[in-house]
């Protein structure tokens, strides 16, 4: 089958569209036909051997995957070969076939495209879960989207509305990704290369600050995140897209009674409750068309390379698919 690995970390240039034998699905296992890939930073970060865990060589990036099911294993029970699924698998998705626990599967309603499906699984569940689970988000607060034209930020912003949050203020680094923002039900605008940015986030919220952040450049950006918070805020860390880790000095967050929590989605795939009724819901939203997915492009499998330099040359919205 066709996958694309790299053998050697570095730049985009290291992925090679290549064969390899086809798996097979053994035990709890299922073997899928591969029909759409989503697309991450995680992706990049493996390719880079800067992930938060070690990433063995060679490695097939890749970890939502939707399709449909080619094979079972012996011990299976609750799916069948033909039927259509979404999972999120630790690698091996930029593939043709893949292998699957089939305690990962969730089918694909009627009236969901797999393309849209393979869209959720990552940036939705963490979309979610950082406001939920690690945000503690309730009923009125504030909440603080960076780089919400993204694949997280998209969903974080229409999320945070349908949790029914009092104000989504969201930040993009140009007008036309903060128009996106702004359809998606943002409230209060904030362009994040402008000096002042901070000033205008305490401006929007009357000198208050915001309850619940949302942080994954890294860098400056934390530190002046920080500086929005108001008394009892969290700030929920799920990345460091500009490369550049902060530096914190915990006593720092005293004053405010402030919480800085760190998100790690494949922590909340160890525990199915969590992530198979958060990611039902998520579809169940997409299908009652409440909850809408930008899709930045589609790409032929062959083209990760590229789609890995548009993604970190920030040249994309929404989320990009791949297709075997």
């Amino acid at each position: 089958m066709k996958v694309v690995q790299f053998k050697e970390f570095g730049s985009p240039d290291v992925l090679k569209y290549t064969d390899i034998n086809q798996p097979a699905a053994e035990g709890h296992e299922v073997l899928l036909k591969v029909t759409a890939i989503g697309v991450n930073y995680a992706d990049t970060a493996r390719r880079e051997g800067a992930y938060v865990v070690p990433t063995p060589l060679p490695f097939i990036p890749g970890a939502e995957v939707a399709g449909v099911i080619e094979e079972v294993g012996d011990h299976v029970k609750n799916f069948s070969e033909g039927d259509r699924v979404v999972t999120l698998i630790s690698s091996g998705g930029y593939a043709e076939y893949a292998v699957a626990d089939a305690n990962s599967l969730i089918p694909i309603p009627e009236g969901v495209s797999d393309q849209l499906a393979a869209a959720l699984p990552l940036q939705g569940l963490t979309a979610y879960h950082i406001l939920k689970t690690m945000g503690r988000l309730t009923e009125g607060e504030t909440v603080l989207v960076h780089a919400a034209a993204g694949g997280v930020g998209s969903l974080a912003v229409q999320l945070a509305k349908y949790f029914k949050a009092g104000k989504v203020i969201a930040t993009a680094s140009t007008e036309e990704k903060l128009s996106l923002a702004a359809e998606l039900g943002a409230d209060e605008l904030v362009n994040y290369t402008e000096p002042n940015w901070r000033e205008k986030v305490l401006e929007v919220t009357g000198g208050k600050g915001v309850d619940v952040a949302l942080e994954m450049a890294g860098g400056e950006i934390f530190h002046e995140t920080i500086k929005c918070m108001r008394s009892f805020g969290r700030v929920v860390v799920y990345g460091a897209a500009s490369g550049e880790p902060p530096v914190m000095y915990p006593a720092g967050l005293m004053n405010r009674n402030l919480s800085v929590v760190g998100f790690f989605l494949p922590q909340i795939m160890k525990k199915p409750e969590l992530f198979q009724r958060s990611l039902k819901e998520i579809l169940q939203l997409v299908m009652e068309d409440k909850l809408k997915l930008t899709l930045g492009g589609v790409y032929p499998l062959e083209d990760a390379a590229l789609v890995h330099e548009l993604l970190q040359g920030r040249r994309t919205k929404g989320k990009i698919i791949l297709t075997p």
